[in-house]
């Protein structure tokens, strides 16, 4: 399977799960994306755990032009209050749309889960056709002694005995993947 049949794999199972999937040709493009759906959702918050250095400047003045808090850490205290979680995503899983986020970091954690909208960076050197594929990277992972991984394919959803779905109770609403042709995997 090549690169692009992966990818096209990846946004079709996505999109099967109601999750929203964009090219971003720049990490500049990514944050651009990410501010203006903030904005465009009337979202006043954004949490953006594990970026530094110039990615982190670059999202907290497009996020100061729109009127947008670019919320610091610790993330506990703004629990209640976190529109959209920016995050960059390690691996895709293509053939069912799924994200894993190595997650051990509890802001990550915070950020994903109690978040309106999720907007996820995932380089497109990083997504593998299915979860066999993903078997080395993730026996390397847990050498390493890391604790928590997250694999996220859609929006929250959940149903009660009466087949009744509801989506974003526990979890965030909208899932939009950022596929990034970044060739160095971007600056977090």
């Amino acid at each position: 399977m090549s690169q692009g049949e992966i990818l096209e794999s990846m946004k079709a199972g996505a999109e099967k799960v109601a999750a929203v999937v964009a090219p971003a040709a720049s990490l500049d493009e990514a944050i651009t994306y990410a501010v203006n759906l903030t904005a465009e959702e009337g979202g006043t918050t954004m949490a953006a755990p594990g970026m530094v250095g110039a990615a982190r400047e670059a999202l907290a003045s497009a996020c100061a032009e729109k009127g947008i808090v670019l919320l610091e850490s610790p993330l506990r205290a703004h629990m209640n209050g976190i529109h959209t979680a920016f995050t960059w995503a390690d691996r895709g899983i293509a053939d069912t749309g799924t994200l894993v986020l190595n997650s051990d970091s509890e802001e990550l954690r915070l950020a994903t889960m109690l978040s309106e909208t999720h907007v996820a960076v995932l380089p497109t050197d990083k997504v593998v056709p299915d979860m066999d594929a993903l078997e080395g990277y993730m026996s390397d992972h847990f050498k390493k002694g890391a604790g928590y991984v997250a694999f996220i394919t859609g929006p929250s959803r959940t149903a009660d005995i009466e087949r009744i779905l509801t989506i974003g109770v526990h979890g965030p609403e909208r899932l939009h993947i950022l596929l990034a042709d970044l060739a160095d995997g971007g600056d977090k």
